[in-house]
């Protein structure tokens, strides 16, 4: 795989370049979109930054396998996520804590 990805550089560009953004929207997007020109201008550094982890991709280092181990496991959490709140176990309840040592005797005394 790692020396087909080397004879296609193009389509190794793509992947990596996809990877980047779905890792950017997934992890580091704010809530809030940004201005036009601000988002260009993210885009444009994550297509320089694509760049560089192609040029290491090249050097037949497995970059591409990394990020795909990655976004699979950002596809699983995702997953599960949906998965709790289809069945409602998304509601986290407050747990009572365990008294113990000051806290205990505070409450006795």
């Amino acid at each position: 795989m790692q020396q087909w990805l080397h004879d296609h550089p193009v389509i190794s560009y793509i992947l990596i370049f996809c990877f980047v953004v779905y890792i950017f929207n997934s992890v580091f997007r704010a809530q809030k979109r940004l201005p036009i020109l601000k988002e260009i201008l993210v885009h444009v550094i994550m297509a320089i930054g694509s760049f560089v982890l192609w040029i290491l991709q090249y050097d037949l280092l497995p970059i591409i396998q990394c990020m795909a181990v990655a976004v699979g496991m950002m596809l699983m959490l995702r997953g599960r996520q949906l998965y709790d709140k289809w069945k409602g176990n998304g509601k986290t309840e407050a747990k009572p804590e365990a008294q113990t040592g000051a806290a205990a005797e505070n409450k006795l005394g």
